[in-house]
């Protein structure tokens, strides 16, 4: 018997279980009443849900993310951390890999270590079929940095990435590009998110959503740029999911001899190191992450003090523009 049963079985929400719990005013005496004898009849005892008790809290909360070495990833557990170390909590990181089965692995070893709270970095976890995560959410509050799924106690904190392509996209469309080649690394929730905002901006300029311009690469820049050169496309614009395939298309453009921004326009994605260590310096989108981070830290705070919040938050991205645009 867990939170979510007794939530189920008062026809409350899971936050009013936990409001009870810590006998918050905001709860009438009626509805305390009633999950009160829930959770008797049930012989429930509160966990990590009764923070503000201080019953059995453990004060730690686990991360997981696919790849530490990934900067993007690395960057955001360095923001969860000194925010969660804010609130006088600690965190267990695993790193699980891309797999399905490594995944679901890692949430069920990191929940065995009595976590407060569980949070996933990136989209990748929004996979519908990492059921692992309705179940983890019975136990404890799981939170998704740039991901969602639309299920009780799991909270998402997205960047608007479709709405960001789609301006870029139109803003190189409106600049005089007429080919802008899409280039990914992955088919994650964003990645699918930034794809449908490009092919949505060309339909909205009565172009075509041409097959051939768009191309998937690994997230290496000489594998995105040997990818370019193979294919021997014409095309004057790049939109990458990632800084290292823009960089990437600026040297396939080197290797053609094309000049940047006048005969092919670049942009990349997550405004990393990358983007200002390059030549000419990469025009890139803003993701966020150290907003998306505290968002979701200030929420499960909220969430473990028994306040209710929104299942879903979204973070507005923006262009960095620099000398790979001219728009």
């Amino acid at each position: 018997m867990n939170i979510y049963d007794i939530a189920r079985l008062a026809d409350v929400s899971i936050a009013t279980v936990s409001r009870v719990v810590n006998d918050s005013p905001r709860v009438s005496e009626k509805t305390k009443e009633k999950v009160r004898r829930v959770m008797e009849e049930n012989h429930y005892t509160p966990n990590v849900f009764a923070r503000g008790l201080g019953l059995n809290s453990m004060k730690t909360v686990g991360i997981v993310c696919p790849d530490v070495a990934d900067p993007y990833m690395a960057k955001a557990v360095s923001y969860l951390e000194k925010n969660l170390r804010g609130y006088g909590y600690d965190c267990i990181l695993y790193c699980s890999g891309y797999d399905i089965e490594d995944k679901q692995q890692a949430v069920e070893l990191i929940l065995k270590k009595r976590i407060d709270a569980l949070i996933l970095v990136g989209s990748n976890y929004a996979d519908e079929k990492l059921d692992c995560l309705r179940e983890a959410a019975r136990e404890v509050p799981v939170f998704l940095i740039n991901g969602y799924q639309p299920y009780d106690n799991i909270y998402g904190v997205l960047a608007e990435d479709y709405q960001a392509v789609y301006d870029v996209t139109e803003e190189l469309l409106l600049a005089g590009k007429k080919r802008i080649l899409f280039l990914g690394s992955s088919d994650s929730h964003s990645a699918m998110n930034k794809r449908r905002g490009y092919e949505a901006a060309l339909l909205a300029h009565g172009l075509e959503v041409e097959t051939e311009l768009v191309q998937y690469s690994k997230n290496e820049v000489f594998a995105a740029r040997d990818l370019l050169l193979r294919c021997r496309l014409e095309f004057d614009g790049v939109i990458a999911t990632e800084d290292g395939l823009a960089v990437g298309a600026l040297k396939y453009a080197r290797a053609r001899g094309l000049k940047v921004p006048e005969e092919i326009a670049v942009v990349g994605y997550n405004n990393s190191e990358l983007a200002v260590s390059c030549e000419p310096e990469l025009s890139s989108v803003d993701n966020r992450a150290e907003a998306l981070c505290r968002t979701a830290i200030d929420s499960m705070m909220a969430v473990l003090s028994g306040e209710e919040i929104p299942g879903k938050q979204t973070i507005r991205c923006h262009l960095v523009k620099r000398e790979t645009t001219d728009f």
